[in-house]
């Protein structure tokens, strides 16, 4: 077990860990127990009844949160002739080809999302093993391999997630910032809990959504009821 700080210990005091709050109560616990002296990110964890070992059991996906992430990602796209004069109309930071692939190979890597045209995957595919353990290679489930590469960079820009379940079967996900309104994380985290939902695995049995925690970066962990998400039905 980790030791924990005076001000983490005085914080989990507000929290019955025993109790699954409402989702509006457990997002203004998330900001009243916040113990990180800058604007930390809040964080959803589902705990998942899935196998990810199996195949058809794999979650992974994007989605563009409402109201953003309230970080501003770096955006490098690789790609050639009018896609590239595309994404750099976009806004993308980064804009090439083989000439980034080159930098990447050298142990450049400042951006924090890559979007790739299918024609450059076969130059993308000599930096997989660079890239994958990093969880930066794109990927045409995520919305990262496209020729639609000015929608990519807009959706990025304006809040895009991506989720994955790990070994484990927890798929953890940034719904926001501590500073932001209740409202706007609880839209947020309505948004990915939705997308969660529906990405259900035909082969999953039994309980889907087994645990569903919020918490703040370095604060403690909040467990949320499902049954008061008002999701769409």
């Amino acid at each position: 077990m980790p030791k924990r700080g005076k001000r983490y210990l005085e914080a989990a005091k507000l929290i019955d860990r025993s109790t699954a709050y409402a989702l509006q109560e457990a997002i203004e616990l998330v900001k009243k127990t916040n113990v990180a002296k800058f604007d930390a990110t809040v964080e959803v964890a589902f705990r998942l009844g899935v196998d990810p070992k199996k195949a058809d059991q794999q979650i992974r996906g994007a989605v563009v949160l409402p109201h953003g992430t309230g970080k501003v990602r770096r955006v490098l796209v690789l790609a050639k002739g009018e896609k590239a004069k595309e994404a750099e109309a976009a806004g993308a930071d980064y804009v090439g080809d083989t000439d980034y692939i080159n930098k990447i190979q050298q142990g450049w890597f400042e951006f924090d999302v890559i979007v790739a045209t299918p024609d450059m995957m076969g130059e993308v595919g000599k930096i997989g093993r660079i890239l994958g353990p990093k969880g930066l290679m794109p990927n045409p489930k995520t919305g990262t391999v496209t020729f639609e590469v000015a929608k990519a960079v807009n959706e990025i820009k304006a809040g895009k997630v991506e989720y994955r379940v790990d070994k484990a079967g927890n798929i953890h996900v940034p719904i926001g910032k501590v500073s932001f309104d209740t409202e706007k994380l609880v839209e947020n985290f309505t948004t990915i809990y939705e997308t969660i939902l529906k990405a259900k695995p035909a082969a999953a049995k039994g309980t889907y959504v087994k645990n569903v925690t919020v918490a703040s970066t370095m604060g403690p962990g909040v467990k949320v009821d499902p049954s008061t998400v008002a999701v769409a039905r």
